[in-house]
């Protein structure tokens, strides 16, 4: 009989095919010294051919499996497909440029197995850590800043107390994973808010943990701007769903 799966780790992917094979082999060997069943559940989000290609490889091996959006739907509907489609009986995402090294995930792992229906890495908390080249130091003034101007809001209309919603690894139990994931309606970065605001109506349980992050890339401000506006168009219509009662 085979052994029920422990652990999912769900990694949504668009493209990044110079760095994907290096990364993926480090989740693998991840899996690969654990004392349980764990399954990855990689999903292309539309990649171009050259990722593409490197996720079927890699999604025919075992211990992975791969789910495929033909077409880009967004972040937010990729990390949802994952944890809808991973069979573990815990689930965790993280970010396929792992900004947060893949030893994280025991540390989030630990927190669901003590009870805590949802986990959220939190890059602001006394105990973790930034390591960064001095080259990435204006990302401080840059994504940075802006993300906690973001954040401050977040916690001033739907999440008060969560001081970093937007990191990108999170653990859900399979049960919360079940109750969380078909409501939500957000396809872009703002889904993050989504998942902890209907989590904090279910009445489930969040945990915040410190974790260790990595500053390896500065995105343009232009496109930071332009997905700030996306976001305070989303977290409005988050505040709208939980009015009309969409996520009762």
């Amino acid at each position: 009989m085979t052994a029920p799966i422990h652990l999912s780790i769900v990694v949504p992917v668009r493209n990044g095919e110079e760095r994907l094979p290096d990364h993926l082999r480090a989740i693998a060997e991840f899996c690969r010294t654990r004392p349980f069943p764990v399954e990855v559940v990689l999903v292309d989000d539309g990649s171009d051919p050259p990722a593409a290609r490197i996720l079927d490889s890699w999604g025919s091996q075992d211990g992975f499996r791969l789910v495929r959006n033909e077409v880009n739907s967004g972040k937010g509907r990729a990390v949802c497909r994952g944890l809808l489609a991973a069979q573990g009986a815990f689930r965790v995402f993280l970010d396929a440029d792992l900004s947060y090294p893949v030893e994280e995930i025991s540390h989030v792992l630990a927190a669901l197995e003590a009870g805590s229906d949802v986990v959220v890495a939190c890059r602001v908390l006394t105990e973790s850590r930034y390591v960064m080249s001095p080259v990435f130091f204006r990302y401080l003034y840059t994504r940075h800043v802006l993300s906690r101007i973001f954040n401050a809001l977040v916690r001033h209309t739907v999440l008060p107390g969560i001081l970093d919603s937007q990191a990108g690894l999170k653990g859900l139990t399979a049960a919360a994973a079940e109750r969380v994931v078909p409501k939500l309606t957000i396809a872009g970065f703002a889904f993050d808010v989504e998942i902890l605001y209907v989590a904090h109506l279910q009445g489930l349980r969040v945990t915040q943990i410190p974790v260790t992050f990595h500053y390896d890339s500065e995105p343009t401000t232009v496109r930071f701007v332009a997905d700030g506006w996306r976001m305070l168009r989303d977290l409005a219509r988050i505040r709208s769903n939980g009015f009309r009662g969409r996520y009762a």
